[in-house]
């Protein structure tokens, strides 16, 4: 009975460990849903851009979008990134420096239509 359960755990951790992976949207980026919506960050050079999509992959509009803020912590510093909305459905700031392997990205935004988008994202 030992066996059969190690051998079963072995077999699932394959798996357990692909499920955790971030998928990558079309723009490159990880992806992360929030409440029915995704969300994908794309960081390049000191540019920080987010695309929003509702669940059928279809662009959510930014325009209207209130307090959208990117919290950064990086090289153990954090900083407060205002975000303005860019159409059809993106939410752009300006990074202090380009983001460094480890940094941490936090996303709030309130949607035009009241609800909240929020995610999370750690860079490699």
């Amino acid at each position: 009975m030992k066996h059969l359960i190690l051998t079963l755990a072995i077999v699932a951790a394959p798996l357990g460990a692909t499920a955790h992976e971030a998928a990558k949207g079309p723009n490159g980026g990880p992806v992360a849903d929030s409440a029915g919506h995704h969300v994908e960050m794309v960081a390049t050079g000191t540019e920080l851009t987010l695309y929003l999509t509702e669940g059928a992959d279809k662009p959510l509009a930014s325009a209207g979008a209130r307090n959208a803020r990117a919290i950064v912590q990086d090289g153990g510093r954090t900083a407060t990134v205002p975000l303005q909305p860019a159409e059809p459905n993106r939410l752009v700031g300006a990074l202090a420096q380009p983001l460094g392997a480890g940094a941490r990205v936090v996303v709030s935004a309130t949607m035009a239509d009241g609800h909240t988008v929020q995610a999370r994202f750690a860079t490699n």
